[in-house]
């Protein structure tokens, strides 16, 4: 399975990709008593200082790049959601928090790990293909690859189920 989209790379004002970004940077607790997952897009990342004006420019269909460690912090679903609700079809981190992982995962929001991501020089607004199969990254903007963790047959399940309960009705059936 190919995921194809325009990137957006969490980059700070030194344009090194951002690490330890938190579940409050990405969905800030003022906003918890939002249950309505289509309302939570529109607060994504907005307190990621550079970044509050995200969910006004990200498009279905988008890819976000960060660095190590994203969604370190609680086990807040929104942050999670809120990219969800916003469409975007993949996050690549150099890793992930372990809650935030396992919340992606069960909710059918892709995720892949990309020790390597900076040899495909990304920039927001290039395209780029994962070949989530395999692990191959491409920036088709200007022709640079490299190689991340494939998704694991579970993972690939779950996503196709359309999250952990409906993957889990199946194997009920």
């Amino acid at each position: 399975m190919k995921i194809k989209g325009r990137v957006w790379v969490l980059k700070d004002k030194d344009g090194k990709l951002i690490s330890d970004i938190d579940t409050d940077m990405i969905f800030h607790n003022r906003y918890l008593a939002i249950t309505d997952i289509n309302e939570m897009g529109k607060y994504a990342l907005d307190n990621l200082e550079g970044w509050e004006d995200f969910s006004k420019k990200a498009k279905k269909g988008d890819i976000i790049i960060a660095g190590e460690n994203f969604g370190s912090g609680s086990s807040r679903q929104q942050a999670v959601d809120c990219f969800k609700a916003l469409g975007i079809s993949l996050i690549i981190a150099k890793s992930f928090g372990a809650i935030y992982k396992r919340n992606a995962i069960n909710s059918a929001l892709p995720i892949i790990e990309a020790k390597n991501i900076e040899e495909i020089e990304p920039h927001s607004g290039d395209e780029i293909e994962v070949d989530v199969d395999t692990g191959k990254i491409i920036n088709l903007s200007n022709g640079k690859k490299t190689n991340a963790k494939p998704f694991s047959s579970v993972q690939k399940q779950i996503l196709e189920a359309g999250g952990l309960f409906e993957f889990a009705k199946r194997k009920e059936a």
